[in-house]
């Protein structure tokens, strides 16, 4: 179901997707879905400071990010505006 709804967002192939969630199933779920709907997941860890998570968000400028409630926490509510 994610696949498909990621790829009527317009994921298409090799499009950078990325994705700031702890790790459990739902990142397992996320990264294959990435994967079946033919965009490149961009791994985020939210453990990482809210800087460097920028930094990499600006660098690889994705139109898409998958996160839970710790990925929006460490990620600020400005960089949410700018992502689906």
């Amino acid at each position: 179901r994610l696949a498909h709804h990621l790829i009527a967002l317009g994921v298409r192939p090799d499009q950078p997707v990325a994705i700031c969630v702890e790790r459990s199933a739902a990142m397992v779920v996320g990264l294959l879905a990435i994967l079946k709907a033919g965009g490149a997941y961009l791994p985020l860890d939210p453990a990482y400071p809210s800087a460097r998570l920028r930094q990499v968000l600006g660098d690889a400028a994705p139109q898409l990010l998958l996160c839970d409630a710790a990925g929006r926490a460490a990620l600020g509510p400005e960089v949410l505006t700018n992502v689906i």
